[in-house]
């Protein structure tokens, strides 16, 4: 049976690109080198999901996770964030922009789920929500 690798080894892998002996052109990228790459790869993902092909989806999606675990790395090694900052703020957000799921608000459409995002998130925008 062939090898299936973790979240955690997928994280260590990044790393070991981005170290001082890894790859020298995951080393030299930066946030605005990797933009084309973003743009690129996110166009990928919904040529697949058009084409109704998940093989290629799971594979694009693999590269788009790269980019986001490639943007975290990179801003880690800045102390900037880390990609546990990234799954904390996504994870608060979810739940927060979800008060229908998570609290005791009702949404039985995906319409009423839609307007409870969106209300959400002008509140949080107006600086009234945190």
């Amino acid at each position: 049976m062939e090898k299936r690798y973790s979240y955690e080894e997928l994280l260590s892998i990044v790393a070991e690109l981005r170290s001082d002996h890894g790859c020298p052109w995951d080393k030299a990228q930066t946030h605005e080198s990797m933009i084309k790459c973003l743009r690129e790869e996110s166009e990928e993902v919904i040529q697949a999901i058009e084409n109704n092909d998940d093989e290629n989806l799971c594979e694009e999606l693999g590269d788009v996770l790269l980019q986001v675990l490639m943007h975290s790395q990179i801003a880690a090694e800045d102390k900037r964030f880390t990609i546990e900052d990234v799954v904390d703020m996504l994870a608060k957000k979810l739940v927060r922009r979800h008060p229908h799921v998570f609290g005791d608000q009702k949404a039985l459409t995906p319409e009423e789920g839609l307007a409870s995002w969106e209300a959400v998130k002008r509140q949080e925008k107006e600086g009234r929500i945190s």
